[in-house]
């Protein structure tokens, strides 16, 4: 008889941390982008209470982890890619939008790029 492949299969939050040398190494580098150009203080422990991001789930960890590295690749900060939303919607001089926006975090405002540059490649 053949031998039967298996099928790809997605490895599980847990194994990718693994991989990454374990959640509190992860929490690290998701720590690292915490800075002022990148980060918006809303997590417990930025106002005074006793969680942090190692009680935060391994998933979401690796998300932010992911969207993080993305922005700071491509934009290097938040006001970079604030103001490239503001560009693909022709919003540019629109402060109260601007003011809006700022109060986002980074991985909704990526998210909101992306979405962004899709409609704009569309209507071209």
């Amino acid at each position: 008889m053949a031998e039967t492949k298996k099928p790809n299969t997605k490895k599980s939050p847990l194994q990718l941390v693994q991989e990454f040398g374990g959640k509190a190494k992860l929490v690290e580098a998701v720590q690292a982008f915490t800075t002022e150009e990148l980060w918006v203080g809303r997590t417990n422990k930025d106002r005074g209470g006793k969680k942090s991001l190692a009680r935060v789930s391994n998933s979401k960890l690796l998300r932010l982890h992911a969207v993080f590295s993305a922005v700071k690749k491509e934009f290097g900060t938040r006001d970079k890619l604030i103001g490239s939303i503001l560009e693909l919607e022709n919003r540019t001089k629109d402060e109260g939008y601007k003011k809006n926006l700022s109060a986002y975090p980074v991985p909704r405002l990526y998210d909101h790029y992306k979405s962004a540059k899709k409609r704009s490649a569309a209507s071209k």
